[in-house]
């Protein structure tokens, strides 16, 4: 493997860091190398750690401030038509604890009880769960190969929804095979949904995480039909590195929404940290540069995954990521069963998400977190590697 030519601060972050942080990658299983759940490991931005700094020492402890709701609205707003051109006034952007939170209030207030929910697999694993939770069944619609790429099956996905299901969970960009979809594929989907009368959920939380050669378009702004019928959510929690502090947006783009919105009171936002309102307005509004480095090392990293994978790991297919910082590992050629990640687990002490836990259409892969420092990156790979030549 070829050196690395320049050394940028993320990789000098130690393994030995990482556990002392106590992230859950780096805390559940000693010993093991944690690349299971959707964090990076490069800390946060100084303009956000400031923020909340300023935030403490003001004592905002109190119940959910309107003034912090309206700024990290307006921060948001701001930052949603500088990225995307997408005009949403500050009212329409409704703090949410996370997305799955908005998911929640999604299948419960603004779908037809009891319907079925659809899902395009593999997706995030708690799309399969939570609608169970909430008594709901799950469809699940492979996503499908051409030439090389993944896309919708349109008719699979037609045929699901005309079975009676009353909401369809879009994840865009797509965790976990990475695509970012193009106007052209995300209006074919509004078609099918629109012409059998269902909901949408957006998932966009990964929208600020794209590559260039690729372009991220909110859902709800491909034709007003999916306006009417979709509820967006997303978040600074993955881009900038701030799941813990609890907080996301739902985004409102129809009347209706709206004033059902109202009905639901103050139950549904309830859930959401001042930090994470402060910590967000930051983000939107002051933290573009610190995320603008992040990108470029993300996309060295997805680079060199090719590199390793290619080296390394023969059998193994790979296809970096459009979006996202997450990769997906297809390791069927190698006769490892439906759960690859538990022979890794046990010989190489990394650990993955299993493909199987994200549907059926994930059994004999895994996802990989490939935001981590490039040292940890090779490292993964060279223990999948050993233990692979071991068996």
């Amino acid at each position: 493997m070829g050196a690395v030519s320049t050394v940028h601060d993320f990789d000098l972050i130690t393994v030995a860091d990482l556990r002392k942080r106590g992230g859950l990658n780096w805390s559940l299983y000693p010993g093991a190398l944690g690349s299971f759940v959707a964090e990076m490991d490069y800390g946060c931005a100084s303009e956000i750690i400031e923020a909340l700094h300023v935030g403490m020492d003001d004592l905002r402890f109190g119940y959910l401030p309107p003034v912090l709701v309206g700024e990290m609205a307006q921060a948001c707003a701001g930052w949603l038509a500088e990225s995307y051109g997408w005009q949403v006034t500050a009212a329409d952007i409704r703090p949410v604890a996370d997305v799955i939170a908005g998911l929640q209030i999604a299948i419960e207030s603004f779908s037809r009880p009891g319907s079925a929910i659809v899902v395009p697999t593999p997706a995030y694993k708690h799309f399969l769960d939570v609608p169970l939770r909430s008594g709901r069944k799950v469809v699940e619609v492979p996503m499908v190969l051409v030439e090389d790429r993944w896309e919708f099956d349109l008719d699979a996905l037609d045929q699901a929804c005309a079975a009676g299901a009353g909401l369809m969970i879009l994840c865009s960009p797509y965790n976990p095979l990475g695509r970012v979809f193009s106007n052209a594929e995300l209006r074919a989907v509004s078609e099918v949904v629109e012409r059998h009368g269902l909901r949408v959920f957006a998932d966009e939380i990964h929208c600020p995480v794209v590559f260039n050669g690729a372009t991220h378009i909110p859902y709800a702004t491909v034709s007003p039909a999916a306006s009417a019928h979709t509820i967006t959510a997303l978040s600074a929690s993955k881009a900038w590195n701030l799941a813990g502090l609890k907080c996301a947006q739902v985004v409102l783009s129809n009347d209706a929404d709206r004033e059902t919105w109202t009905g639901l009171g103050m139950a549904a936002e309830i859930g959401t940290s001042n930090p994470g309102l402060i910590a967000h307005a930051a983000a939107y509004r002051r933290a573009g540069p610190w995320l603008h480095d992040v990108l470029g090392y993300l996309d060295r990293n997805r680079i060199r995954l090719s590199e390793l994978v290619a080296q390394l790991l023969p059998g193994v297919v790979y296809r970096p990521p459009e979006g996202t910082y997450l990769a997906w590992l297809d390791c069927t050629a190698l006769d490892l069963g439906d759960r690859p990640g538990s022979f890794f687990a046990d010989h190489a002490r990394v650990v993955f998400t299993e493909g199987v836990d994200c549907g059926d259409a994930g059994r004999g892969c895994v996802r990989l977190n490939l935001a981590t420092p490039q040292p940890i990156l090779d490292e993964i790979v060279d223990r999948m590697a050993k233990a692979l030549a071991q068996r």
